[in-house]
């Protein structure tokens, strides 16, 4: 059986990402960044688009 996908809340996110909080929700409101939703009151990521995005943004890199 294969394990489920954790889920991150918004400050673990942060914490993996080195990315603000508040540059998380800002991200969100404008529909970039992390694929997000909502459970509750509470914004979740999993925890594979987090890292797909992590991995995104470095094949958009130019060598920097």
């Amino acid at each position: 059986m294969e394990a489920a996908d954790p889920i991150l809340r918004i400050e673990a996110v942060s914490e993996m990402t080195g990315v603000p909080e508040g540059t998380l929700r800002y991200m969100r409101s404008k529909k970039i960044g992390p694929r997000s939703a909502k459970l509750g009151r509470r914004i979740v990521y999993r925890k594979s688009d987090v890292e797909a995005w992590v991995e995104a943004q470095f094949a958009k890199a130019v060598g920097e």
